[in-house]
């Protein structure tokens, strides 16, 4: 395959994204956008200034297509991956895959069944500081873990939910603080601490007028016998960095906005901490950077080229909505959620 066509479906702000992204990958075409809008054809072809389709048959048609970027709204991910599955195009999914674990079940045995790469973009794993953290913990250098905190303290104007049709609803954005903009950070504990086993929530809506909540708290136990909280909001003004901490019989790492910003481990000398201050989308979805999101683009287009799995396949990805969906369920019926 000496080049890859993409297709990407949906045209919101993220598509910019990658757009830019796919520009500056080796080896990649992008060959054109698909909105059901078809209304919006002519302006978003003005505003990218490439081909654009109206209905999925006439785009998946498209021989020159091979993976196709699903980028529409998260409670519609699954009309897109089955048409592009059963098209025969690998298919990179924004996160969440789905906003039920039942959903993103039937997406996978659709892409095992028509051998088609699945992958979803949780590009925060990409960072370079996190994957020290990965790397300190999955070694065994905090010893037996102990606790690992995540919070989403963030902020979104009423002007966020307001000018879209779909953020914050049950049945297109899968709730709203924890699976659309706690998702990530969720991922990334979870990817740390192990499989969760149970968990007590309880979230609410406050200020925003949104079906999903825009606060919220949790407490899990992990299969290794560790616990932790996890908080999310997008009513906590001003909004603040994302945070991950992690504890271990040896000491403890604490990250906040894609940076370390403690580590402690017996035995050991503090390192210097001078990473590079990254992005975050703590009252500003547009401040998150580009550069994960590139790296996440090309280890699936290098998949495709060597039939593997990409970094984050169906089964890695479903980890992290099973785990909200068990929060959402925990609310709603006042007890204890198994896993």
């Amino acid at each position: 395959m000496s080049k890859i066509g993409v297709g990407i479906i949906g045209t919101g702000s993220i598509v910019h994204t990658y757009v830019k992204c796919l520009s500056e990958i080796d080896g990649v075409q992008i060959i054109g956008l698909c909105t059901k809008s078809a209304d919006r054809v002519e302006e978003v072809k003005s505003e990218f200034g490439l081909p654009v389709y109206s209905d999925y048959e006439s785009f998946l048609s498209l021989p020159e297509i091979n993976l196709v970027c699903v980028c529409n709204e998260s409670g519609k991910h699954s009309e897109a991956i089955e048409a592009a599955a059963k098209a025969q195009k690998h298919i990179l999914s924004e996160k969440p895959l789905e906003v039920t674990t039942h959903k993103i079940d039937r997406l996978i045995a659709l892409c095992k069944k028509q051998k088609v790469v699945l992958g979803c973009v949780l590009q925060n794993r990409c960072s370079p500081d996190y994957q020290r953290v990965e790397k300190a913990v999955k070694s065994g250098k905090l010893g037996k873990l102990l606790m690992g905190n995540a919070s989403i303290n963030w902020y979104r104007s009423k002007a966020y939910y307001s000018k879209s049709n779909w953020r914050g609803t049950i049945e297109l954005d899968g709730g709203a603080a924890f699976i659309n903009q706690g998702i990530h950070t969720i991922d990334l504990l979870m990817n740390l601490m192990g499989e969760a086993v149970s968990v007590y929530a309880n979230v609410q809506t406050r200020i925003h007028k949104i079906e999903g909540e825009d606060v919220g708290a949790a407490l899990v136990n992990y299969a290794n016998g560790a616990m932790g909280t996890i908080t999310a909001g997008t009513a906590l003004f001003p909004g603040y960095p994302e945070r991950v901490e992690i504890y271990g019989e040896k000491g403890s790492i604490i990250m906040e906005g894609g940076k370390i910003i403690a580590w402690n481990i017996q035995g050991e000398n503090t390192p210097i901490l001078d990473s590079e201050t990254l992005g975050s989308g703590a009252a500003d979805p547009t401040a998150i950077g580009h550069q994960n999101h590139k790296i996440v683009l090309q280890d699936m287009v290098e998949s495709i080229r060597e039939s593997r799995n990409p970094m984050v396949d169906g089964a890695e990805a479903r980890k992290s909505v099973a785990l909200i969906n068990a929060i959402y369920q925990s609310s709603r019926e006042k007890k204890q959620v198994q896993l």
